[in-house]
């Protein structure tokens, strides 16, 4: 073969090269171009769904084209998560999801790593857990709870959304760092558990603020303090489970944005900023606030860091307390 086609043969490759980068970066520059999918990790109605909802409206409007909500349950959120993280990574499929995201690899054998496998974008909300008790129950602090209990060794039974669920963590994590030993009844979803511990059959519960405080404001809920490293903006006059006399204590339930590992930078950073901007509006704000949600909108840096220390912490809880997936 001679120089000449050598050199054609060359160039052509280059040609090529150079127009797959610039359709690549033209792609990128024009995201997004076409609907978006949004797989949300848990059932309708709960606080994931709404959250997921809310971020894919504001994407419609900001971008004007259609998201399109799905919702794939079941297994601790892994259906979702398994579909997410074999997407392309184009930003066109996005995660909805909670904290189970960092409780997940520890209750089940996966075929995907929710670390490796993923992009953070953005911890949108912060949905504190509300620890409360059936007005039956004669306690009005977490002092007098964990005395309650400790005099009753066993019997004084709690309720969550499943195994391993956040409200089951959290409720373990109390017993673990109170030093009592409150019975685990699990139920198939926070609705279901509700409603046991509003009808008296169950005494106490962890659950997110959107699930308790209409129960709270009615008077068929006793609210103690919330479960988060912090006091919840939405219920600012409610002390922390660690000011209430649990040093230490921090359980932080959030929703989040993911997409697959390997979509763009700037395509990442997109998202991440029309949330940022979503967070930051006055009337978003406020409406978050009203159904009990703390906003965030984290940059994806600091939330790949808190996801690894989220998996961490409760990887650690799941393995000493022996807690199974249902």
């Amino acid at each position: 073969m001679n120089k000449n086609k050598y050199l054609r043969l060359f160039l052509t490759a280059a040609v090529c090269a150079g127009a797959s980068v610039v359709s690549a970066v033209y792609a990128q520059s024009n995201y997004p171009a076409k609907p978006m999918r949004m797989v949300i990790s848990l059932a309708p109605g709960g606080g994931v769904d709404t959250s997921g909802r809310m971020l894919g409206q504001r994407f419609t409007d900001a971008w004007g084209q259609t998201v399109v909500s799905e919702n794939r349950p079941g297994a601790g959120g892994t259906i979702a998560t398994e579909l997410v993280a074999r997407a392309a990574p184009d930003g066109y499929t996005l995660l909805m999801t909670s904290a189970g995201h960092a409780i997940t690899p520890a209750m089940y054998k996966l075929s995907f790593d929710p670390i490796k496998d993923f992009a953070p974008i953005s911890l949108f909300v912060l949905s504190p857990s509300v620890l409360v008790v059936h007005p039956s129950v004669p306690v009005k602090t977490v002092k007098e709870l964990v005395a309650f209990s400790r005099a009753r060794p066993k019997e004084i039974l709690f309720s969550s959304s499943g195994n391993g669920s956040g409200q089951h963590l959290a409720m373990e994590l109390l017993n673990r760092m109170a030093g009592i030993e409150l019975v685990h009844v699990p139920y198939k979803g926070t609705a279901p558990s509700i409603t046991d511990i509003v009808g008296g059959r169950i005494s106490v519960t962890a659950a997110s603020s959107i699930s308790t405080l209409p129960h709270v404001r009615t008077g068929r809920l006793r609210a103690l303090a919330v479960c988060a490293a912090k006091r919840s903006t939405s219920v600012p006059d409610l002390p922390t489970v660690a000011e209430a006399g649990i040093p230490g204590f921090a359980v932080d339930q959030w929703y989040a944005l993911f997409a697959p590992a390997g979509t763009p930078r700037d395509i990442v950073m997109k998202l991440q900023g029309e949330i940022a901007k979503m967070v930051a509006d006055a009337p978003t704000r406020e409406r978050l606030l009203s159904m009990g949600l703390d906003p965030v909108g984290s940059a994806p840096d600091e939330f790949a860091a808190y996801v690894k220390s989220e998996t961490v912490k409760w990887g650690k809880l799941v393995r000493e307390a022996g807690i199974k997936a249902n």
